[in-house]
């Protein structure tokens, strides 16, 4: 993989013009500020916040404030995972566990070796080390699709722990609580089982219906990017069931609502490409209604809404049909979900992985050098602001976690600088932290900024508890790292281009073009269509959209003509109307 600029062209007035506008679209932050509707945030936000409680308050109790920070670093754990259905977040958090405590142990170590506060060659390898887990940490998160703050988190509790005064006798008990952290925030992750066994695929369903009701809000005007994040939601919600579409949901023993919710998603997904319903912002209404039936804990088994039958946009040819149960059991079903896992019927192409890391690790690394350089206290902020701006998925995102994140860091140190004001006791510390852990889960998923502001001043107080210092001169540290680290990340986003996104772009035309000429020789042939064909054709839909929304956010155009996408794009969707009567 290389990394280069464009190639360089005759400029005109007309072409100025053009790359003037390409820039300030890329560039603009619209969106920045809008709020997201998240089912079950607050019972989520709650479970971290007591993840951190019971990690950090009875340490702070037996009188060892400074070591708290380090179980409270562990129960991070507890923030990945938070859409996965209990069997693989078991899983999945078992390795961010893993992952967490080597963050703290390893940075440990380097603070004990290193010892970067007595100069400049120990402050140098923790930079660079620091760059190191950002570029890894980013890596991972991103293809294993883990969400969230991702690697932020893991970035932080390493740069945290690199940075603190450590002995090597230190070390081994550090890791220990860190450890001991994420082993609580596994467990409170993972009870959840034993009292809401189907709680998450129970969400990932009322996510699919609220997609759909925002379908069919859109449904006057343009569709595309609403039906993309429609057909997405539904296919995750049948991923999260461990079935694929469409099943029979009067054969499935358990989950009889969801999976019955899950088929009329499908339905209406796939019939509403074809015609609208009678209705649509009805529909819209009893879909949402559906979607909070679900969303609610207290209701056990939930009623399916007779009037949203009423209104699925069924047609005659297949009212009453029976569909065919597809398990995970059926070999069909593994690879269509493997094709789900792995989006247009393939592994993620390494450069779209590893660009991104890139620009994490550059970013992180002359952030942080710049902030040795300039003798700048709590240095590592730096390298943790860019690359909390640098943790998105072009360089339109990019300017949007910047304005982000400077909002909320502004606001941030004001909560920050008011609470150290106080000269709190270490235990009030610590229950403050708690309760900006809870805003913090509550509102970063529904807007980053917002979230921010909660994040900004949570990891001043750590920092304090760890190692406590003038407020003033805690603040104007994080407020100038924080300034350079923006700055240093939106410059990396501008400098480090690739192509990948726009050749990405062409690997999905291409796979959704294969996909539809697949499944229209099987409809041609007569054969009874295999419920792995609308799957795929589904996937490779979605991923056609995802990859140009990707491309339009960067500065290297994808030079496709946006009609032959949404030609493709609307000739798949009509074809799965036409499969939706044809499955074995």
């Amino acid at each position: 993989m290389s990394l280069s600029r464009p190639p360089q062209r005759a400029v005109t007035g007309d072409g100025r013009r053009r790359a003037a506008a390409a820039l300030a679209r890329v560039l603009s932050p619209r969106g920045a500020l809008a709020l997201q509707k998240v089912d079950g945030a607050f019972t989520f936000a709650l479970r971290a916040a007591l993840a951190m409680a019971l990690a950090a308050l009875p340490v702070v109790a037996a009188g060892r404030p400074d070591l708290s920070v380090y179980g409270m670093m562990g129960a991070f754990t507890t923030t990945f995972g938070r859409n996965l259905p209990y069997r693989r977040r078991a899983r999945a958090l078992a390795a961010v566990a893993v992952a967490m405590t080597a963050c703290v142990g390893l940075g440990s170590l380097l603070a004990a070796v290193a010892r970067p506060w007595e100069g400049s060659t120990g402050a140098i390898a923790v930079v660079a080390a620091t760059a190191v887990v950002a570029g890894v940490a980013k890596y991972c998160c991103d293809a294993t699709r883990l969400g969230g703050l991702g690697a932020i988190l893991l970035l932080f509790s390493f740069a945290v722990s690199a940075n603190a005064h450590t002995t090597l006798g230190e070390v081994l008990p550090r890791t220990g609580l860190a450890a001991a952290g994420a082993a609580l925030a596994w467990v409170l992750a993972v009870l959840g089982r034993f009292v809401h066994p189907d709680r998450p695929e129970r969400l990932a369903v009322a996510g699919a219906l609220r997609s759909l009701a925002e379908l069919m809000d859109a449904a006057r005007g343009g569709t595309g990017r609403s039906r993309q994040r429609a057909t997405a939601a539904v296919l995750q919600a049948y991923h999260s069931l461990g079935l694929a579409p469409p099943t029979d949901g009067d054969r499935v023993n358990r989950e009889v609502t969801t999976v019955r919710l899950a088929d009329l998603s499908w339905t209406i997904l796939i019939d509403s490409s074809v015609r609208l319903p009678h209705d649509p912002a009805e529909l819209a209404g009893l879909l949402r209604a559906q979607a909070g039936l679900l969303a609610d804990r207290r209701i056990g088994d939930p009623p399916v809404l007779p009037d949203l039958s009423a209104h699925t946009p069924v047609t005659s040819a297949h009212r009453g049909h029976r569909w065919q149960r597809t398990t995970p059991v059926d070999p069909a079903a593994r690879r269509a979900w493997v094709l789900v896992r792995g989006r247009a019927g393939g592994h993620t192409p390494m450069a779209v992985l590893v660009v991104p890391a890139v620009r994490m690790f550059l970013g992180t690394l002359v952030a942080g050098g710049v902030a040795v350089g300039l003798g700048l206290g709590h240095g590592y902020w730096a390298a943790i602001s860019a690359a909390a701006v640098l943790h998105a998925v072009n360089v339109r995102t990019t300017m949007q976690r910047a304005v982000q994140r400077t909002l909320g860091t502004a606001l941030g140190l004001l909560i920050a600088l008011g609470v150290l004001a106080g000269h709190p006791a270490p235990a009030l510390l610590a229950l403050v932290i708690v309760i900006l852990e809870f805003l913090l889960e509550y509102m970063v998923v529904r807007n980053y900024g917002l979230g921010v502001v909660f994040l900004t001043p949570l990891a001043l107080l750590l920092s304090d508890l760890a190692d406590p210092t003038s407020p003033e001169r805690l603040v104007y540290d994080r407020g100038l790292g924080s300034l350079l680290g923006i700055v240093v990340g939106l410059a990396c986003s501008l400098l480090v281009v690739h192509d990948q996104a726009a050749v990405r772009v062409e690997r999905a035309l291409a796979a959704c073009s294969d996909a539809t000429r697949r499944a229209e020789r099987t409809l041609a042939a007569g054969r009874p269509v295999h419920p792995v064909v609308p799957v795929r054709l589904a996937v490779t839909v979605v991923e056609l959209r995802d990859a140009d929304d990707a491309a339009a956010g960067e500065l290297w155009s994808a030079g496709i003509d946006p009609a032959a996408l949404a030609a493709a794009e609307q000739r798949a969707y009509l074809l799965l109307a036409r499969l939706l009567h044809h499955i074995s």
